[in-house]
């Protein structure tokens, strides 16, 4: 690539600079292994191939259709599901298919409302979800910013939703899938999960798993899962058909067979004990970083988190979210900004996936928080080399 094409090579090598310099505290983001790369990077990403294994419309799908049986098997095994689609780009490609799959235009759907932590596939008017459909928000508590489930209960009593929607990109805590459970069930609703956070601790063992409960799941491949950048569905079999023919040909053309391949790989890699080691360190990690945070003087939203992810509100220490986001970003400390459950003012969402991948403990996390206060009183330049030190002792791919 250097020779072929320095510019992009120049890119390449760039990030894979960035990467190692600073702390990838971006909740949605992980290091995947070699191995993944390896698939991503192999000549599947020639090959096209609309449809499904068996029953292709090109020709010479013979080898890719066993990598499809194999991360489907893979990944019904791994998380106990009947069916899974493994062809969908992403996450919100996943929501888009299970919503064309069970809903028509205009059907009411509840999902968590986007001031609390929604994802823009829940309802946003920017997104095919809020233009297509009509959404109805729920909330959390305001003290506690826990999901207030007789809230939930009320507004399905109240409007009878097609489909009820539980997850979120930034609610640090296990929604309680049962009680959504019982709600649908009440009122007539589907019931989707969107997963595409958790799924990663639920393929190790350090989430519950909302397969048993949710008609379809949605998910991410990548995140805590540490696969390629990526979606996937989970569900029953009364369901697969529907679901099959809502990914294609109703909303994709022809699979990535080299994501499929690396996704194989990833969900072979999650069904090993190191991953589930890995997911239980993640979590582990989180709340070492939530206590530590809290003592450094942030406002730590439902005081800690039981996930990979922590959102916080840094105005005790004098900024806000934007404000905190561009001043760790220059100290290398890379986070997200994110709605509080409370007010207008944004605050910062944080992640341990990717640190947890290069092999940090809790004992890393107090020190990672010490950084987090240093930068925001103003001391990046002496923060930013403290953390290339750090990040250095914990290369994401040693040579």
């Amino acid at each position: 690539m250097s020779r072929q094409d320095p510019e992009i090579a120049d890119v390449v090598l760039g990030e894979m600079g960035r990467e190692a310099a600073g702390l990838q505290l971006i909740a949605a983001e992980n290091f995947c292994s070699p191995a993944v790369l390896a698939a991503l990077g192999s000549p599947l990403a020639n090959k096209y191939a609309e449809g499904y294994p068996g029953a292709r419309h090109h020709g010479g799908c013979e080898l890719v259709d066993v990598a499809e049986r194999l991360a489907v098997d893979r990944a019904t095994r791994l998380f106990g599901a009947e069916h899974a689609n493994v062809q969908p780009h992403s996450g919100s490609a996943a929501v888009l298919a299970a919503y064309a799959a069970l809903l028509r235009p205009g059907d009411k759907v509840l999902a968590m409302g986007l001031p609390y932590g929604g994802h823009l596939t829940h309802g946003s008017p920017a997104n095919f979800s809020g233009r297509w459909f009509d959404f109805i928000g729920y909330g959390v508590d305001h003290e506690s910013g826990l999901i207030d489930y007789e809230q939930v209960r009320l507004l399905a009593r109240k409007h009878r939703p097609r489909a009820i929607v539980v997850g979120s990109i930034a609610y640090p805590r296990h929604p309680d899938y049962a009680a959504f459970r019982e709600i649908a069930d009440e009122t007539g609703a589907y019931l989707i999960a969107d997963a595409a956070h958790p799924i990663g601790l639920v393929a190790g063992g350090a989430a519950p798993s909302p397969v048993p409960y949710a008609d379809v799941v949605c998910a991410t491949t990548h995140k805590v899962l540490r696969g390629p950048r990526g979606g996937m569905l989970l569900c029953g079999a009364e369901l697969a058909t529907r679901i099959d023919r809502a990914v294609f040909p109703f909303t994709q053309g022809g699979a990535q067979m080299h994501s499929v391949a690396a996704k194989a790989v990833a969900f072979g890699e999650a069904a090993t004990p190191a991953f589930r080691t890995y997911a239980h360190q993640v979590v582990t990690n989180a709340r070492a970083l939530a206590d530590a945070l809290e003592g450094q003087g942030f406002a730590v939203t439902t005081g800690g988190t039981d996930t990979h992810l922590i959102t916080a509100d840094p105005s005790p220490l004098g900024v806000e979210g934007r404000t905190a986001r561009g001043r760790l970003a220059a100290a290398g400390l890379v986070v997200d900004c994110c709605a509080l459950p409370y007010g207008d003012e944004r605050g910062i969402r944080l992640g341990t996936a990717a640190v947890t991948t290069q092999g940090m403990r809790e004992s890393e996390m107090p020190r990672i928080a010490e950084l987090f206060s240093s930068a925001l009183r103003g001391e990046g330049p002496k923060v930013a080399a403290e953390v290339r030190d750090l990040a250095g002792d914990f290369p994401p791919y040693p040579a």
